[in-house]
Parts: structure tokens; sequence; C-alpha cells
């Protein structure tokens, strides 16, 4: 055999097991194919029914599961109710200040312009300070609570004559022997002292120039001397009188003369010698008559008098009216001091057209503004807790006031004066201001501790305590009470078996979801005691629904 023979036998005999291997793979590969088509058929059919459900399937799994009781512990504690609500930090008093027609200082009119503002905003006020100068008159501070509604001149009388005198003697300037509420001499010395002392001259109660005064002076003067002219001498009599003698030469001579008198007494005239034609001895007699009128008549006298007594009525009358007056639009009472200027709302040259000033005075109280169903809820004295979001503390206060008349809505500030150079700003001494939209009833809380000043103008929570039990009470969900059919209050309780039993309660206060119960029978039910609120579904089926 050649050896290219051999060569070709040893290849033959090489790729004949190769050829058998081949075969079998690919059997195998066909088993497999057939075995993996076979688990997604497996596989897609369990799918498909999970998926694919009949009608009757549909509706038993939709209809409603079986329920169960739902229930909540009795708890004994103290129960109460709370009512949270917004509420804005503001000062006790706040005096929007707009002095609107404010005289000049030579009695002029026309409109009102600032002609000196020496304050700016957070700048402190004390009373009886200069903050603001409008149309070259004053308008300065006092201490007092009551709102000044009035020009107060001398004569007045009142509670605000009464503050007016209290804050000038606080003020160091005394008020005299005047009387309490009586604006007379020592209240115009008193208050001519406080105008100076800020750099003024107040203005005149009559804007006469003193031409009434000096009336009733004249007046007066008159009158003394028409008493006088009626009361002295002034009656008025004459005298006639004759003489008869014998002259040297024999011959006898007449005479005559006439005298005057007065006073009411006529004396005897004195004849003198009667004219003759030569000297004359002897002696001669002579007779007078006189007639004379009686002093000042007794009518004219008290006639007299009653018009000089008019005239000095006239005259104490003009003396009483004539002195300073004290404008409602250069004074501005606040009820405490030291106070704050919140707010400035004009400049020197502008015309006064709105709010000049905001002061703030007082301790720092919240403001809240209530609706109907909260204010049947709070009154005064009502617990409070006051949280301050953004300073992270809490603080405890008192409902102070409950207002019972609807408010407009304004800025923030309680107590406000209500006068002609004054506006309120906030609720003020109880008026709303006009045109503002309706906020509800004005509510005020105030902390029994004074609130840090960084609190001012905070929108804070307010967390009032409305109602609460005395002491402890057993406590259940609202939802676990109910009325049967005959009326009676029940809860229902249920034991760690399941069972359960119905046992009459009162209910009492409620509040956050919650109200103490008291059973009708002592012991019948206690704290820990389980009750049903309500059903709530329960496993079925396998499967919770």
């Amino acid at each position: 055999m050649s050896e290219a023979e051999q060569v070709v036998e040893r290849t033959e005999a090489l790729a004949a097991p190769q050829d058998d291997r081949g075969g079998l793979a690919r059997g195998r590969r066909v088993v497999l194919a057939v075995v993996g088509g076979a688990a997604l058929m497996a596989v897609g059919g369990l799918l498909a029914t999970t998926l694919v459900k009949s009608p009757a399937q549909v509706a038993a799994e939709t209809g409603p599961p079986v329920q169960g009781a739902l229930t909540a512990e009795v708890e004994r504690r103290v129960l109460a109710q709370t009512v949270v609500m917004r509420g804005t930090v503001v000062a006790d008093q706040s005096v929007v200040v707009s002095p609107q027609g404010m005289r000049s200082g030579d009695g002029t009119g026309g409109a009102a312009l600032v002609t000196k503002l020496p304050l700016k905003a957070g700048d402190p006020v004390t009373a009886g300070q200069l903050i603001a100068e409008v149309s070259g008159r004053p308008v300065f501070t006092l201490h007092g609570a009551q709102p000044m509604y009035r020009d107060l001149k001398p004569g007045a009388t009142g509670d605000d004559v009464a503050q007016l005198q209290q804050a000038l003697r606080e003020l160091g300037h005394g008020t005299g022997g005047d009387a309490r509420g009586v604006f007379g001499a020592g209240t115009k010395a008193a208050l001519t002292a406080r105008y100076r002392a800020v750099g003024y001259e107040p203005l005149p109660a009559v804007a006469d120039g003193g031409a009434a005064l000096r009336s009733a002076r004249e007046a007066v003067r008159s009158a003394t001397w028409a008493v006088e002219d009626a009361s002295g001498p002034a009656g008025s009599s004459t005298g006639v009188g004759t003489g008869v003698g014998t002259g040297k030469s024999g011959a006898t001579e007449t005479g005559s003369g006439k005298g005057g008198g007065g006073g009411g007494a006529t004396p005897s005239a004195a004849t003198p010698p009667g004219p003759g034609s030569g000297p004359s001895s002897g002696t001669g007699t002579g007779t007078g008559t006189g007639a004379g009128s009686a002093p000042g008549s007794g009518r004219e006298l008290a006639r007299a008098r009653q018009a000089l007594g008019e005239a000095r009525s006239a005259l104490a009358a003009a003396e009483a009216a004539d002195g300073p007056m004290l404008p409602t639009a250069e004074s501005v009472f606040l009820g405490s001091f030291p106070a704050r200027v919140s707010s400035v709302g004009a400049r020197a040259g502008s015309p006064v057209s709105g709010p000049v000033l905001t002061l703030s005075g007082g301790e720092l109280v919240v403001e809240a503004y209530l609706k109907d169903d909260k204010r049947q809820l709070l009154r005064a004295g009502m617990a409070v807790v006051i949280s301050s979001e953004v300073a992270g503390t809490d603080v405890r206060g008192k409902v102070a006031v409950v207002a019972t008349e609807r408010s407009a809505a304004q800025p923030a500030g309680p107590l406000p004066q209500q006068d002609a150079g004054q506006n309120p700003k906030g609720g003020g001494s109880g008026g709303t201001g006009g045109g503002g939209a309706d906020s509800g009833y004005r509510m005020v809380v105030r902390a029994d501790q004074p609130l840090p000043a960084g609190f001012a103008g905070q929108d804070v929570r307010l967390t009032i305590e409305s109602a609460a039990t005395d002491g402890e009470a057993l406590v259940v969900p609202v939802t676990a009470v109910s009325a049967g059919a005959d009326g009676r209050t029940v809860v229902t309780a249920v034991s760690a078996e399941g069972t359960q039993r119905r046992i009459e309660v009162r209910a009492g206060t409620s509040g956050d979801g919650f109200v103490a119960v008291t059973p009708a029978q002592a012991g019948a039910l206690a704290a820990g005691t389980k009750v049903v609120i309500g059903v709530a579904p329960r496993e079925t089926r396998g499967k919770t629904r």
C-alpha cells in the first residue's frame, strides 16, 4: 500500500467517530427544546387561570367582607376641650395720630401741614414728649386711658378734665386749688407751663385778642362810677333875703339878696347893704327863705348798684373763660409709658392726609377675631397657651376680652384713641371703623407673664381650653357612645373572650374627639375596658379586605 493510501485510511478512521458524536448532540438539543416548550406552556396556563375568572368567581371576590368590631380602651384622665386658632401679637394700646383740622398759631385755618417730625420708627416715647409739629402747633403725649373727645377749655368739667389734671401733676405742674375735674385757674397755669416746657405758647380759649375781657373790665369801672355818683353830695338849694335899714341921713333904705345852699340845709342869707344916696348908719334887719333838693334818690342808687353787680358777674365769667385751651389735635393720651413709635406715615412738608405717626404703648397682647361658632365657645378667663413657632417657645395666658359685637377689619391694635386728632388702629375702645370688612368678634389674650419684646408683630398659635372636667374622669371616644331605642345612652364593652355587653352611661364634657362618661351603675365601667367604637373589616378567604 502506498504511502498516500495509508494517509487516506487514517483520515477516514478519524472522521467516523466525530460524525457519531454530532448526531447525539443534535438529539439532545431537540429534547431540551421540547421540555422548555412544555414548561412555558405550563406557566402560561397558570397565568391564564389567575387572569381569566368566571362571573361567579368575580362576584364572590368583590362581595363585602365579613365585618369585625373596632375597639378602644377606656381612659381615666382630665379631659379638656380646646380651640386652636391664630392670633397676632400687638401692643395693648395702639394709636394712629392724624391731627386733622389743626389751627395755626395765628388763628388761621387752611390745610394742615407737617412742619416737624422729631421721631422715627422704633424710637421710645415718654409722657409729655413732643412727637410732631403740624402747621406750627405742637402734638405731645400725656398719660391717660380715657380717649379725648373734645377741646378742653377753662370752665370745663368732667372726668376728662380730671385726667388732664392728673397728667399735668405727674409731669410736675401743680393745679393749685382747682377741684377735681374743674378747669380753673390752677389748671390754666399748669397747662401753660406744659406748653412752655415743649417750647410753645398755648392757644387762647377765646380767640378775640382779649377784647371780651377788656370790655367786661370797662363795664365794671363805669358801673362803679355810677354808684359813686348816686351816693355822693349831689343836691342843690337856693335862698332869698330882704333887709331894711336907717341911714345916717335918716332915710330909710331897703335891699334884697340871694344866696345858694346845698347839701340839704338852707343857711340864712346875709342881706347886703342896700344902695343909697349917701353914707348911712343904723341897724338893719333881714329875713331870708331858701328852697333846695334832697340828696341822691334811693331808686337811682339801687339801680346803679344792681348794674355794678351784673358787670362784676360778667367780668368773672370773662376771666373764667379766658386762658389756655387744650385742643384734641394737640394731645395724645396713652394708657402706659414708655411707648414706642410703631411707624411713621408722613414727612416734614407733607400735608396731613392720613396717619402721621402710629404709637404703641403698654404690654404686648395677642389679638384674634372669632367667627360665630367659636364665639359661642369662648369667654373671658379661659386658659390659653400662646405658641411662637419663630421663637420655639410656649407662654401661658388667659382670655382677657371677648367682644359682644362684631368688628370691622382693621390693622392690629387694641384699645385705640378715637377723637378728632387720633384715629383707631385695631379694635379701639369698642368702636368699629366704617367701611371695613366684617372680621368677626375681637378677642384679646393677655399672657400671665409679659411677652418678650421679640414676639411683637408675630403670628402665633393659640390653644384655648374652652372646657375641662373637674379632675380625672372616664374618657372614651365619642364614637363609642350611642343612644338606644329606649333613649338611654350606652357604650358597648367587649370582654377578653369577645362577648359584648351594653353599659348605660351619662355623657359629660367633650373635646378633641373624646367624651367623659359616668356609668349609671357604679363600677360597671373601668379604665382599660375595651369598648366598641365602630366596625372594621377582618380577614376572609385568606385575604384582608
